[in-house]
């Protein structure tokens, strides 16, 4: 099953996705701005092309666990994507993906304007590799976490 990440932010919504086996994310793409609704909209859309059946959206705390307004608006995003969908929807701590991503392409050389396109479906593949290596583990080792 295919598993979609979202990294929900003010500006754009980064989207990676995962291979049929649920096992490694890639980036995929990023959606510029818009509302809350606009945007689920546009994420069941390619949940549907892309044979989607299941979303993980990260939701960023602060490193000591409280939320942020940020945290909140993520929330809210989130109820309104499970009322726009029948897909399951999980959440997923992405406590610093988009510094582990802007760390990455700074490591990479990258221009900043080309790290501005690039680092919000990054830090969703990211966010999503780290749900997937989490629930894909054997039961005898995810007992012992």
């Amino acid at each position: 099953m295919r598993v979609l990440g979202v990294d929900f932010g003010n500006k754009r919504v980064g989207l990676a996705l995962s291979d049929e086996t649920g096992t490694v994310a890639s980036p995929l793409t990023y959606i510029d701005g818009g509302g809350i609704a606009t945007v689920s909209r546009e994420i069941v859309r390619v949940c549907t092309e892309r044979q989607v059946g299941k979303i993980v959206v990260g939701v960023p705390v602060r490193l000591d666990g409280t939320r942020s307004e940020q945290t909140e608006r993520t929330l809210a995003f989130i109820e309104e994507l499970e009322r726009t969908t029948t897909l399951p929807v999980a959440k997923w701590d992405e406590r610093l993906t988009s510094v582990q991503a802007n760390r990455a392409l700074l490591e990479g050389n990258m221009r900043r304007s080309d790290r501005k396109e690039k680092i919000d479906k990054l830090a969703a593949q990211i966010m999503l590799q780290s749900y997937l290596d989490a629930t894909n583990l054997p039961p005898t080792e995810a007992q012992t976490l």
